[in-house]
């Protein structure tokens, strides 16, 4: 039986993909498990400082499998803890990381696979990635964080847009409308996420985190908050290490090399 989820580190760079090709990548609660504890895994992992997510056969995620879906028991409290317990370990593990993710789409991303996009950081798509908040189709609310991450992209209104039709979005239309970062040709569209994720691995690790940690931290405080934050945070970072080798390669105009402390 071939994993359901193939993982690598390349240039301190992990891949997780999503490996169900003849089901477009619809997940399953066995790759969800596989999926959270990856994230985890690679976010502990010091040889690891970027993580890349995407899928095979030119499919990101179709959502949850509806074989699955059709199999739990009917009781609300079963249905409630499906979400609970098992889909959203992988949104658990995304907002504990420290270290960047990068969705990687090619062809659908579709229901709780558009989701598992929304919430990594940063999104290249492929010309073949086409998004749907599908939920509605079938009757449902979006159940694995859309109605949490596509407002703070898009906007309230222009997401309920999305939310309330279920309309196909097209790569182009994608990094339109902010979904998206930038779109390429499927056939680079691993070679430009790699080198995307390779330049940022390439910087300071800790400043890194802290950017990263403080960018989400401030989506929910007042500004008063976030620049005592970041004070504190670069009262901290201009004692490491790497800020000095950061200052020295500047001045010597070479690459930074960058050891996390």
């Amino acid at each position: 039986m071939n994993e359901e989820i193939l993982y690598s580190v390349n240039n301190r760079v992990a891949t997780l993909t999503l490996n169900r090709p003849e089901r477009r990548n619809a997940f399953t609660f066995p790759m969800i498990h596989r999926w959270a504890d990856l994230l985890i895994e690679a976010n502990s992992d010091d040889n690891v400082r970027v993580i890349v997510v995407t899928g095979a056969g030119g499919a990101f995620c179709a959502g949850v499998d509806l074989d699955v879906l059709a199999a739990i028991d009917p009781s609300a409290l079963s249905r409630r803890d499906f979400l609970t317990d098992e889909i959203h370990r992988v949104a658990r593990a995304v907002e504990a990381s420290d270290k960047p993710i990068i969705a990687a789409v090619p062809g659908v991303a579709i229901g709780a696979g558009m989701d598992m996009t929304l919430m990594c950081d940063i999104r290249i798509v492929a010309e073949s990635a086409r998004f749907a908040e599908s939920y509605i189709n079938l009757g449902l609310v979006p159940g694995d964080g859309g109605a949490y991450y596509l407002p703070r992209l898009v906007g309230v209104a222009k997401a309920l847009e999305l939310l309330l039709t279920g309309d196909t979005v097209t790569g182009v239309e994608a990094v339109a409308l902010g979904i998206a970062n930038t779109v390429v040709p499927d056939e680079e569209l691993m070679q430009y996420t790699q080198a995307l994720a390779e330049r940022i691995a390439a910087k300071a690790p800790i400043a890194v985190k802290l950017i990263r940690r403080s960018v989400y931290q401030s989506q929910d405080v007042d500004l008063r908050t976030s620049l005592d934050l970041i004070a504190s945070h670069m009262g901290v970072i201009m004692t490491t290490q790497d800020h000095k080798e950061a200052m020295a390669a500047f001045r010597e105009k070479r690459a930074g090399v960058f050891v996390g402390k």
